[in-house]
C-alpha cells in the first residue's frame, strides 16, 4: 500500500509540473516567416525555394524571398536561413519509443563505434558497476550488446552473469531486439526451469554439451519491456521518457513511432502527447498479440485516440527475428553455421496457417498492417497470407507495411509492387553490422542485396527507411548518410547496385514515410496548408553524399514552434 500511495503521490506531482509547463508555454508561434534559404519542399516535383511563410502552425505560403517579405507584419518572427538548408522534419517510419531511454536506468553494453564494449570481460565489469547503483531484488539490465561484435564472437552466459551477482535478476538485451540473456534468478523470477521446453517460435537456449540453461532466451522466449520495467519506480519511467524525448528532439525527429506497443504504454504516450510533453508528433503501431486483439474484438476503436498529434496506425505482428541475432527465417541457410547445424537457416514466428489466419482477420476488419519480416523466407510467409487476404477480402489501396524487409528478393519486390505492400528498409545494417552480413550471416552473393533500396526504387516501388532504434541509433542524418553511400564501418560498399540519389532517400525519410502510414495529406513536404514540421540543417545534403552525417541539426520545429535548438 505504501508503494502504491508513493507512486500515486509522484504521479500527482508529475501531473503538476506538465500542468505548469502547458499553461506557460505555447503551441504555435503565430506568424513566422524563413527568408535567404535553401529549402527543399520535397514536393512532387522535388521543388526548392528561397522563402516561406508560416501561420498558426502551417505551411501559409513558399517562394521567393521578396514574395514572402510582402508577408511580414509588425508581429512577425522572421528567421534569415543565411543559405541554410531548411527541409520537412524527418517522420521515423520505424522505432521503438522510448526504448533509447533505456540506456538512461540500464548499463550501455553497445559495441564500437555506437558504444565501448569490445569484449566479454568489458561487459561483464560494466554490469559490476550497474550493481553498485542498484538496490539487491531489483532487476539489473544490460542493453545493446552485440555477440557478432564481441572479441569473443558469443554470447555472454547465464554463469557468467551469475558471478556478477545473485542478489538480483539480470538480464541483458541484445541489440537485436529479439532475445537477451538471463541470470539464474532471473530465469527463476519468471518460471523458466530446466523442464521448461522452447515455445514454438522461440528458444530457451542450452550448453551443447550439458544441456543445462546457458540464459540464451530467443524471440518468444525473450522476455519483454513490461516484464523488465514492472519493478521500476516512476521516476525510472520518466528518466527513460526524457531521455528519449531529447533525443528525438534534437535529432530532427517531427514524427516518431513506436512500434508494437501495448494499451498501457499507449494511453502513457497519448496523454504525455496531450499535455505537449511528447514535443514531436506520434505514430503508434499496436501490437496483435494484446492491444490489437482488443481493437480487433471492439474493446477500443482507433478513432478515439487520434489528434493532429498523436495517431494509432497498423497492427505490428513479428513473422521472424533478426538477421544479426540468427533468427530470421531464410529460404538457404546461413552463410556460415556451426558444424552441429550445417543447414540452419532460421526460424518463423508462426506456421503459415497461422499467419494467414492472423493477417485475414485483421484484414478483413479493415485494419491496416505493419509485418515484421527480415528473411526471405518470413517474406514469402508474409506476401502469401497477404495475397490470400487480399482475394477473400479486395482492399484498393491497403498499404501494408512490410518492416525491415531485409533479404527480400526481386521477385518479391515485384510481389509487394502487385499487391499493394511498401517496404521499410533497414539501410543502417550496412553500416552497422555490414561486415558481419557479407563475411559470416549472408555471404557475398546475398549479403550486398541487404535492404534492396536501389531495386525497390528502379521498380516504382515506394517505401520508407527507418533506424529501428534502440536497436541502431535515432540519427537520421546517419540513416541518410547510409542509404545513400552504403558503406560499412570499414568503408567497404554493401551493394553498390542498392543506392539510391540523396533527393529519393529524403523523400523515403519524410513524404513516403508519411504516406505510409495515411497521414501524406497533412505532413511529409513543405506545401500549403500541411503541418509546419520542419529541420534546419548546418549545410545542404544534396552537394555531397559523402558528407551528409557530417551536418548539424540546428533546429527542429513542429506545428511552427521550435522545439529544439542548437547551442
Amino acid at each position: 500500500m505504501k508503494i502504491r500511495i508513493a507512486t500515486c503521490i509522484l504521479s500527482i506531482l508529475f501531473l503538476i509540473a506538465i500542468a505548469i509547463t502547458l499553461l506557460t508555454s505555447s503551441e504555435t508561434t503565430g506568424h513566422r516567416v524563413f527568408i535567404n534559404g535553401n529549402i527543399i519542399t520535397v514536393d512532387k516535383n522535388n521543388s526548392i525555394v528561397e522563402a516561406i511563410s508560416i501561420r498558426d502552425g502551417k505551411i501559409e505560403a513558399l517562394g521567393s524571398s521578396d514574395h514572402i517579405r510582402n508577408l511580414i507584419q509588425k508581429d512577425t518572427h522572421v528567421t534569415d536561413l543565411q543559405s541554410k538548408t531548411l527541409l520537412p522534419g524527418f517522420i521515423d517510419a520505424h522505432s521503438h519509443f522510448p526504448g533509447s531511454g533505456l540506456t538512461a536506468i540500464s548499463a550501455d553494453l553497445s559495441s564500437p563505434p555506437t558504444g565501448k564494449t569490445a569484449n566479454i570481460n568489458q561487459l561483464l565489469e560494466s554490469m559490476r558497476s550497474q550493481v553498485k547503483v542498484t538496490l539487491p531484488g531489483k532487476w539489473l539490465l544490460g542493453f545493446g550488446y552485440d555477440d557478432s561484435s564481441l572479441a569473443e564472437k558469443r554470447h555472454p552466459t547465464r554463469l557468467e552473469l551469475d558471478s556478477i551477482s545473485s542478489k538480483h535478476p539480470i538480464y541483458l538485451w541484445h541489440s537485436s531486439g529479439h532475445m537477451g540473456v538471463a541470470n539464474s534468478l532471473a530465469l527463476q523470477k519468471i518460471g523458466i526451469t530446466e523442464n521448461t521446453p522452447s515455445p514454438t517460435g522461440g528458444v530457451i537456449g542450452r550448453h551443447v554439451i550439458t544441456g543445462k540453461l546457458n540464459g540464451l532466451l530467443q524471440e518468444k522466449s525473450a522476455l519483454s519491456l513490461t516484464t523488465l520495467l514492472q519493478d521500476f519506480s516512476f521516476t525510472d519511467y520518466y528518466r527513460v521518457f526524457r531521455h528519449a524525448r531529447d533525443e528525438y528532439s534534437k535529432n530532427g525527429i517531427t514524427t516518431a513511432q513506436s512500434g508494437g506497443i501495448g494499451v498501457n504504454l499507449t494511453r502513457a504516450l497519448y496523454w504525455a502527447s496531450r499535455l505537449r510533453q511528447i514535443p514531436f508528433r506520434m505514430v503508434v503501431f499496436p501490437n496483435h498479440q494484446g492491444f490489437g486483439k482488443k481493437l480487433l474484438e471492439g474493446d477500443y476503436q482507433q478513432s478515439t485516440f487520434n489528434t493532429e498529434h498523436f495517431y494509432l496506425g497498423p497492427i505490428k505482428i513479428i513473422a521472424d527475428g533478426s538477421v544479426q541475432g540468427r533468427t530470421a527465417f531464410l529460404t538457404e541457410p546461413f552463410y556460415k553455421n556451426p558444424p552441429s547445424q550445417p543447414n540452419y537457416r532460421g526460424f518463423p514466428s508462426f506456421n503459415q496457417t497461422e499467419l494467414r489466419s492472423i493477417v485475414s482477420a485483421y484484414h478483413d476488419a479493415g485494419f491496416q498492417l505493419a509485418i515484421h519480416g527480415n528473411g526471405d523466407a518470413a517474406i514469402d510467409q508474409i506476401i502469401s497470407a497477404f495475397a490470400q487476404a487480399q482475394k477473400r477480402t479486395p482492399a484498393t489501396d491497403p498499404r501494408l507495411i512490410l518492416v525491415h524487409a531485409q533479404m527480400a528478393r526481386i521477385d518479391q519486390l515485384r510481389s509487394m509492387q502487385t499487391l499493394g505492400i511498401t517496404p521499410s528498409f533497414f539501410p543502417t545494417h550496412t553500416y552497422y553490422w555490414g561486415e558481419q552480413h557479407i563475411e559470416s550471416f549472408m555471404g557475398p552473393v546475398r549479403g550486398p542485396m541487404m535492404s534492396p533500396t536501389g531495386s525497390a526504387a528502379s521498380l516504382g516501388l515506394k517505401f520508407s527507411v527507418h533506424t529501428d532504434a534502440p536497436v541502431t541509433p535515432i540519427s537520421p542524418l546517419q540513416l541518410l548518410w547510409s542509404t545513400v553511400n552504403r558503406q560499412s564501418l570499414s568503408g567497404h560498399t554493401i551493394g553498390e547496385e542498392q543506392k539510391i540519389s540523396t533527393m529519393q532517400a529524403i523523400r523515403s525519410m519524410t513524404i513516403d514515410a508519411a504516406w505510409q502510414v495515411f497521414q501524406e495529406k497533412n505532413r511529409g513536404s513543405i506545401e500549403r496548408g500541411k503541418f509546419a514540421d520542419l529541420v534546419i540543417l548546418s549545410g545542404n545534403p544534396l552537394k555531397n553524399p559523402q558528407s551528409i552525417r557530417q551536418l548539424n541539426i540546428l533546429e527542429t520545429i513542429v506545428g511552427g514552434a521550435t522545439v529544439y535548438k542548437a547551442d
